[in-house]
């Protein structure tokens, strides 16, 4: 995949922060947040959409979610994980073709990988979900200027400016503020839905 040519460092740069929150006990739907950020950490706007617990629609969701905001100033995208909504899993490759924007996705722990739980939870239907987390490759450590470290995948720009975009975004601890803010806006909207419409 091509690489863009974004300059990290410009003023005017803009984030679309994705994230997600759902209760898994009771939950049918999962509520995905999005917060577009100014690189002087100003919220510039956000949307919402929700997609299907156990699912298989989380890329397209993300990509109506993006498409709705109708915005032609949005830099990069950061994304909460490539495994959402109890395994609804993002294919990163077709977020970044669909919307031409460079996708950086961060996660914060090690895991064992997901084959032997996608295999116990859906039989047949594991191996369509199986070669799609694979596609999205491998996660690679960085260290932030935090003194943290995060796990990523990054597609439309190298490490070096990965390193660069995610500190910009990042003031304390690991979580990037884009992402930081809409997690914590997808799960107010959870908390403050009535029970039924979960």
């Amino acid at each position: 995949m091509r690489t863009l040519r974004i300059h990290v460092d410009k003023r005017g740069i803009r984030v679309l922060g994705i994230s997600e929150s759902f209760i898994k006990s009771k939950s049918k739907k999962s509520f995905l947040a999005g917060v577009v950020m100014r690189a002087d950490l100003i919220v510039d706007g956000f949307s919402f959409t929700r997609t299907t617990v156990g699912g298989r629609d989380a890329t397209e969701c993300i990509i109506e979610l993006y498409r709705g905001l109708d915005r032609d100033d949005i830099n990069f995208i950061f994304i909460n994980g490539c495994v959402i909504s109890w395994f609804n899993i993002i294919s990163l490759g077709k977020v970044y073709t669909d919307t031409s924007l460079p996708v950086v996705c961060v996660t914060y722990e090690e895991s064992e990988g997901l084959e032997k739980y996608l295999t116990e939870y859906f039989g047949s239907e594991a191996d369509e979900r199986i070669a799609k987390y694979k596609e999205n490759g491998s996660r690679e450590k960085l260290k932030l200027h935090t003194g943290k470290t995060v796990l990523t995948r990054y597609l439309g720009i190298d490490r070096n400016s990965t390193v660069r975009i995610l500190n910009k975004f990042t003031l304390q601890g690991a979580v990037p503020e884009p992402l930081r803010v809409a997690r914590l806006l997808a799960r107010a909207m959870v908390q403050q839905m009535p029970e039924t419409t979960l």
